[in-house]
């Protein structure tokens, strides 16, 4: 009775040393392919060339420093950025907020100003490629550029000196003017004013649009862009929403 397991135990011992250890099969690293030589008449790839980003115009250039100003007008300056960046402004370019340059209603396009924030004596050369602010008591818009450069952008607004230093034409006579009303928050307020102003002045051009940043406007463009007419229609007309203001196209 006592061997039975005795040569149990033995036979079990025999078995575990002849047992072999499992193989584990592994993957090998897959071949990187060898370059092959391009074809012949293939141009050689170069590195792709980058050019310098061109530097913005400085308006300060062309002008001298002692120039006399043509004009001097005191009020409220703003300043816009995004979401008007890289959209064409008045004057037909593209719209650069590191530019230095500013929306005014009424100066000739292409007018070099000088901004002076009276607070602190910061000051500024813009070139006028824009119009605007079509806010009540504003009298320029800036670009962030300039706004950054006289201490503007943290306030967003504050008391300005314009001294106008260069015009290409002249600032009292001439130009193609137009009046602007807006901006509504609906574009149905917006048709309903340009179709009171299409019945009240019948040889009138009656636009309606919207802004990059989603108002209303209309404007009104009077026969021939004569200055008196606009004006004439600036003060006649009221608006429950928004303002009425007298713009300069060229």
């Amino acid at each position: 009775m006592k061997k039975i397991p005795l040569l149990f135990c033995l036979c079990f011992i025999l078995a575990s040393c002849s047992h072999k250890p499992a193989r584990v099969a592994v993957a090998p690293a897959p071949q990187v392919d060898q370059e092959q030589p391009a074809p012949e008449g293939t141009p050689p790839v170069e590195a792709e060339k980058t050019t310098p980003p061109e530097l913005p115009p400085n308006p300060g250039a062309e002008v001298a420093s002692e120039s006399k100003p043509l004009l001097v007008e005191t009020g409220v300056a703003s300043w816009y950025g995004a979401p008007y960046h890289n959209r064409r402004g008045s004057n037909g370019e593209i719209y650069d907020m590191n530019a230095m340059t500013a929306a005014h209603r009424t100066l000739p396009l292409g007018s070099i100003v000088r901004v002076t924030n009276l607070a602190s004596s910061k000051s500024a050369v813009v070139r006028i490629t824009d119009r605007g602010p079509f806010i009540e008591g504003r009298i320029i818009d800036l670009s962030q550029a300039a706004a950054k450069q006289i201490g503007l952008v943290q306030r967003g607004t504050g008391h300005v000196r314009v001294e106008v230093l260069k015009t290409p034409q002249s600032i009292e006579s001439g130009g193609r003017w137009a009046v602007q009303l807006g901006g509504f928050d609906r574009e149905k307020l917006a048709r309903e004013m340009a179709d009171h102003l299409s019945r009240r002045y019948r040889t009138a051009k009656i636009l309606t649009f919207n802004s990059p940043a989603g108002n209303w406007w209309v404007r009104v463009r009077v026969k021939d862009d004569l200055r008196a007419r606009a004006e004439e229609i600036t003060r006649d007309t009221k608006t429950s929403e928004g303002g009425v203001f007298l713009v300069r196209l060229d």
